[in-house]
């Protein structure tokens, strides 16, 4: 039996990987008191008596957590920001070429970002098929459920401004742009994984409902290098169509409802739906999630999954 231990588990990320594991007959899921989680030594001594070690922390935090593995054994999965670049870290994205076979033999395994998630879903295979340049100028979106901000945002919104402090109830019935700086921390990896020569102008926007990620990234049909006489549409829905033929990322083919796409589609589920819009010139390509499934949780058990040898989608919602 696979004892597992999850280090920061009263988090959003940390709950929902507890509520997917808790009917496993295949795990153990290690546990500390309450008066002993935030302890280093009884945090210690769990993380190395597991053999799998999901890091649910801060970045700091879960680098300091990261430091205290010392077993050879333990696979610790990181679900925050602090190794998704870092050397001797395979990034946990199984559906990319190449890497589900990494994850299975890693020992350290950094889970994606969720607004990265959907970026790179979209944007690798792409770049990877020469469709796409490296060198490309791009730009992209994100609608995400509020619960992507933690419990703080969560109680927030859930509070709706009824509190001494809270933002106000008119402010939270809408889309909230964020990151308008231009420095959102999922950049790096969106980067690093895409093969991208720069970063794409980016906006992140949090909705008024708990879960659910939609990324678009915009694209004209000149910024691809196609095969004469295919169209932009033809050429990229095969290349997803050739990308994704497992795993929990699908292409659909047409799943707007009724001319319309919405960003809580897939909340509550630990899969990701990739599909193609537009007309000759212009397109879109929307990724479509839950913040919490394929955007952090899902994800982090699908490599947990594929670390210990299970089905990559047991225990996972996938309709």
């Amino acid at each position: 039996m696979t004892k597992v231990f999850i280090d920061g588990s009263a988090g959003t990320t940390g709950l929902r990987i507890r509520e997917r594991l808790a009917c496993r007959a295949d795990l153990e899921i290690a546990s500390l008191p309450e008066s002993l989680r935030k302890d280093p030594s009884a945090r210690r001594d769990a993380l190395n008596s597991a053999d799998v070690a999901f890091l649910c922390l801060p970045d700091a935090a879960a680098v300091e957590a990261a430091a205290f593995v010392e077993n050879p054994a333990t696979v610790v999965i990181d679900t925050s920001t602090a190794h998704r670049t870092s050397e001797g870290w395979e990034y946990g994205f199984p559906e990319l070429a190449g890497r589900r076979e990494r994850i299975a033999a890693a020992k350290r395994i950094a889970n994606p970002g969720c607004h990265a998630t959907g970026f790179i879903a979209l944007v690798e295979p792409l770049v990877r098929a020469g469709m796409l340049p490296a060198a490309a100028s791009l730009s992209a979106f994100s609608l995400t459920g509020y619960s992507g901000g933690g419990k703080k945002m969560i109680a927030d919104y859930e509070a709706a401004g009824a509190s001494e402090g809270a933002t106000p109830r008119a402010l939270l019935a809408g889309g909230r742009q964020y990151a308008l700086g231009q420095t959102h921390k999922h950049l790096p990896e969106m980067v690093k994984i895409c093969g991208l020569e720069k970063a794409p102008v980016f906006s992140p926007v949090v909705v008024p409902h708990l879960s659910g990620m939609e990324v678009t990234v915009p694209l004209f049909a000149e910024q691809l290098s196609l095969s004469a006489g295919v169209s932009a549409l033809d050429a990229v829905s095969s290349a997803y169509r050739e990308a994704y033929r497992g795993g929990l990322v699908k292409f659909a083919d047409d799943p707007s409802e009724n001319g319309f796409l919405s960003s809580a589609a897939l909340s509550g589920r630990d899969d990701l739906e990739v599909s193609v819009h537009g007309c000759a010139d212009r397109l879109v390509l929307v990724a479509r999630f839950d913040n919490l499934g394929k955007g952090a949780s899902g994800a982090a058990i699908q490599n947990m999954n594929i670390a210990i040898g299970s089905h990559e989608t047991e225990g996972l919602v996938t309709a």
